[in-house]
């Protein structure tokens, strides 16, 4: 086992937190990077160390060269790289191998296979994991027989860039005319985003369930799950509100499902924590969709339910601690719920809001957590996730968390345009109060979720300000 003294953030907000957090609880040092538009965030300013790596907003946080020089001369023995930005990048995981600075994650070789989503499908198929019926890499194939593909696997069918995630390289195609057009704009985005414009294609399963495992493994071959997590409720395939466990799935189903990711994580020799993604249709069957091989956004749903911190592990396993925890240990407590909180104005097609916080109050209570990088006087930046907090909630039974949540969020004060009212929206619902829901309950229930999305916020605050400056302005002329 080795002694970790200093860990090097390589990311931003929330997550840096997050971390920086979690070396406090295990007395080793923390280092903030930042680039100059993020000299404010709350992570520089609570890290042991800061440094900036550049001007720009995001060229610095994927400065690969620099992040390790920067680890080298303050002396980090480890680096964590979070979600986003460098956090599923093989050649940063390689980079810091090669540097002899620990990456808190699994093998840079691990990376690569699950990070290309056609070799992770044929890896997952050698071993017997069930996959949704599709193909690899199309690049080489002539639109033509792409269409001909498509006709045999069945329409509809979804377009995804092998080296894709977070939403972005996907497009869901009905019928042929649309194909050519989704294939050209698909390789497009995968380039641009993830400098690999390899597309496959998959049959696309009409309204599943996206059901997640989380996984952890040691170095020694000890590997467990720790329980689901529903994400299915989506927004343009990025995910709005997470439950653990799922409501709606049956022991049984939980149990093969559990048995399944944990294989999976086995097939590719899996370590530190990561995620196994299924997809779940009506008839409870269930397909391996990806591995993210990282820790995720909706983490703290996991840790709420078993009362495992990830953070603290994914640094001890990677400081060689074997797992003490074995599977029969894992038993969920009561039900807990993650609501992102963006900075996105719900009445304008979600457009981001940035600007100065002057009013923040964050929701309290028992069992309600807030995990979050922003502060009173902070000002949101317009280069990077509009995520500005994720509030937690853990009850006893899921309608009891349900009803937290709402309350949660009505107690939750930002005086800038966010999502919050939309949420409450969404738990309002009766679909999502008895945990029935697939990922396409936003898209057929957007109007109505925007027909009961109270706008109380900055309109009627403008509002009330002319009224009172147009009150003035009479009294003034009577003088």
């Amino acid at each position: 086992m080795v002694k970790i003294h200093k860990i090097l953030i390589a990311n931003r907000a929330e997550i840096a937190v997050r971390i920086i957090r979690a070396c406090r609880d295990l007395h080793i040092k923390s280092v903030a990077i930042y680039t100059k538009p993020d000299c404010e965030c709350l992570h520089v300013k609570i890290a042991d160390e800061a440094y900036q790596i550049g001007s720009d907003a995001i060229k610095g946080y994927l400065d690969i060269e620099k992040i390790i020089s920067t680890a080298k001369a303050c002396g980090a023995d480890a680096i964590h790289p979070g979600y986003g930005f460098l956090s599923e990048n093989y050649e940063f995981a390689k980079a810091c191998e090669e540097a002899n600075i620990i990456f808190i994650g699994p093998k840079s070789e691990v990376i690569y296979k699950m990070g290309n989503k056609n070799i992770a499908r044929k890896l997952m198929a050698q071993n017997g994991i069930p996959i949704v019926p599709g193909t690899e890499k199309l690049n080489s194939y002539s639109m033509d027989e792409i269409k001909i593909i498509a006709e045999k696997i069945g329409y509809p069918v979804i377009l995804k860039a092998s080296g894709g995630g977070g939403g972005r390289g996907i497009r869901v195609v009905y019928k042929q005319e649309e194909l050519e057009n989704a294939f050209d704009s698909c390789k497009r985005e995968a380039l641009t985003y993830f400098k690999n414009d390899e597309v496959f294609m998959e049959k696309f399963v009409i309204n599943p369930r996206h059901i997640e495992f989380q996984i952890l493994g040691d170095n020694y071959g000890n590997l467990i799950h720790l329980c689901e997590r529903d994400c299915s409720i989506q927004r343009r395939h990025q995910k709005v509100i997470e439950i653990a466990p799922c409501p709606s799935i049956s022991d049984n189903l939980r149990k093969t499902m559990g048995v399944t990711a944990v294989a999976a994580a086995k097939a590719v020799g899996y370590t530190n924590a990561g995620t196994i993604e299924f997809l779940l249709d009506d008839y409870n069957h269930f397909y391996f969709m990806e591995m993210n091989t990282r820790i995720q956004v909706e983490h703290p749903i996991t840790e709420e339910i078993t009362g495992v911190d990830l953070i603290v592990r994914q640094i001890r396993i990677a400081a060689g601690e074997i797992l003490d925890i074995e599977q029969s240990d894992i038993k969920p407590r009561g039900f807990a719920i993650e609501a992102r909180i963006t900075a996105e104005n719900v009445w304008k097609n979600f457009t981001p809001s940035v600007g100065k916080i002057n009013e923040y109050y964050p929701a309290l209570g028992p069992s309600v957590r807030v995990d979050s990088h922003i502060y009173k006087d902070y000002t949101i930046p317009p280069y990077y996730d509009s995520m500005l907090a994720k509030l937690i909630v853990r009850a006893t039974s899921y309608d009891l968390a349900v009803n937290k949540l709402e309350r949660a969020l009505k107690e939750f004060t930002l005086d800038i345009r966010t999502t919050i009212p939309f949420l409450i929206a969404i738990a309002k619902t009766r679909e999502f109060r008895r945990g029935y829901f697939d990922t396409s309950f936003i898209e057929t229930h957007l109007q109505e979720l925007l027909e009961n999305t109270q706008d109380c916020h900055q309109e009627n605050k403008e509002e009330v300000i002319a009224v009172i400056a147009a009150a003035l302005q009479k009294i003034k002329k009577g003088k």
